[in-house]
């Protein structure tokens, strides 16, 4: 029953965001306004890793490589800089969403539910059955994987091994959303995640215990839709601060040791916060983009300019804000002042995952399985 009320509910979210009142055309997505670009994204290395959709693939990057993966089961280790695949792989059952790796061990986990795990050299070295949907990508830190279920369990393995060290398990709600509820490892220690009812936390990696809980809202209305309040975005941080938001709720930052809220706003999100030391960013359901102040939560800017335009996870980079959109593109926003920078046509198919920077490069990957390392100039 769980099952179908979440099907319904990406049902009824999907026709809400194709539209309103039964008009279509509320829904369509802003025409994009010329822009000058004041810097270049220029291609160093571009691959095709193969489609991912409908789901959204992020690749995992461990010191000097990158691990990306297809719907398929393709797996690839790649060199950061020059581009070349190190070894191609292919998993035996499709996999439902992409790698999670530490440079030593290398996790996916398939629409069967079982957990492979690969090592550096891209071979197979343990699988296990973990039983449930998964959407969430595996982080492999301090010498366990963890996997987390739609089913709100956290499971932790060991990463020599495969064998189970720990399960943590959070009570069902009655709705919630059919999402990858994304994790953010912080060192070896600890990942920071969020939860069903407008929650998000900390739990330690080595034994799967809760190190703290906060409530950054709490459902309203009448029917379980209304109620809807999940924090599935991956929380971000920046210095001792950690960022989240929820849909239909609100975005807040917290004192990273304690959990301690330090401000919030009525917010609504599904793709989560990026942070630089001065602002947080988001992107509502409408995808236009705002910018608070950190310390305090003060709005200091709105762009409309991508009006329904589906836009994906931000990162937050140098002075500039990146988020790819529904048909391709990637958009560069001032941090400061929220102005349009620059623009680049990624792919044809949509960029949902956050680009990621690392060694003076910016990796993106689509939804069809483009992957490419830009360079900013």
């Amino acid at each position: 029953m769980k099952r179908l009320l979440g099907a319904a509910v990406v049902a009824v979210l999907a026709v809400s965001l194709v539209a309103c009142s039964g008009k279509a055309r509320v829904r369509q997505p802003a025409e994009l306004v010329k822009v000058s670009n004041q810097f270049d994204l220029a291609p160093v290395w571009s691959l095709s890793i193969g489609s991912s959709e409908p789901f959204n693939f992020h690749p995992a990057v461990a010191g000097d490589a990158v691990y990306a993966a297809s719907r398929r089961g393709s797996l690839r280790k790649i060199d950061l800089q020059s581009g070349k695949t190190v070894w191609d792989v292919t998993v035996p059952e499709k996999l439902s969403i992409g790698p999670g790796s530490d440079g030593k061990v290398t996790a996916v986990v398939t629409t069967e539910g079982d957990v492979f795990a690969y090592d550096d050299s891209g071979k197979n070295i343990w699988k296990f059955h973990i039983g449930g949907e998964v959407l969430t990508a595996p982080v492999v830190a301090g010498g366990v994987v963890v996997i987390r279920g739609l089913d709100n369990r956290f499971v932790g393995l060991d990463a020599a091994t495969g064998k189970r060290r720990w399960i943590y398990q959070r009570q069902q709600s009655a709705l919630s959303l059919r999402v990858g509820y994304g994790m953010l490892s912080i060192g070896d220690e600890v990942i920071v995640t969020g939860f069903a009812g407008g929650r998000f936390g900390m739990i330690g990696i080595a034994n799967g215990g809760l190190v703290w809980e906060t409530p950054i809202s709490f459902p309203k209305g009448f029917s379980e839709i209304e109620r809807l309040n999940d924090v599935s975005a991956k929380p971000s941080m920046e210095g001792e601060r950690i960022c989240a938001v929820s849909y239909q709720g609100r975005i807040g930052c917290a004192q990273a040791r304690t959990g301690t809220l330090t401000w919030f706003k009525d917010f609504s999100s599904f793709t989560g916060t990026t942070q630089s030391t001065e602002f947080v960013f988001a992107a509502n359901e409408k995808s236009h983009v705002t910018a608070f102040r950190s310390s305090d939560g003060v709005q200091v800017w709105e762009n409309t300019q991508l009006t329904w335009r589906d836009v994906g996870e931000p990162l937050a980079i140098g002075r500039v804000v990146l988020m790819g959109d529904k048909q391709g593109y990637i958009h560069a926003m001032s941090q400061s002042g929220g102005e349009m920078l620059a623009r680049v046509r990624h792919d044809t198919t949509p960029v949902t995952a956050a680009p990621i920077a690392v060694g003076g490069l910016i990796l993106v990957q689509s939804q069809g399985g483009k992957l490419t390392a830009y360079s900013p100039k």
